[in-house]
């Protein structure tokens, strides 16, 4: 007897939690590369807090449209474009 899959939905901590651990890692590497470039701190710590709450925001935000898309929707279309 098969049964169906349950549909699973990220929520909205968990959206949040990725968004902030990727930019950690993103945001010191951005930092870094201010550095490099400026040779001045206060530049490279204003360059990576600009860019880790604009980016954070539209993470996130990108991540919740996603929830948007029912599982398996982007196969079905890209399965009929390839049909036609």
């Amino acid at each position: 007897m098969k049964t169906e899959p349950t549909e699973y939905r990220e929520s909205h901590l968990l959206s949040l939690l990725k968004a902030f651990s990727w930019r950690i890692v993103a945001t010191a590497t951005t930092a870094m590369i201010a550095y490099v470039i400026t040779g001045e701190i206060e530049v490279a710590v204003m360059i990576g807090s600009i860019e880790f709450f604009a980016k954070f925001s539209i993470y996130y935000g990108h991540e919740r449209f996603w929830q948007l898309v029912p599982r398996g929707a982007i196969r079905r279309i890209a399965g009929s474009v390839a049909k036609q």
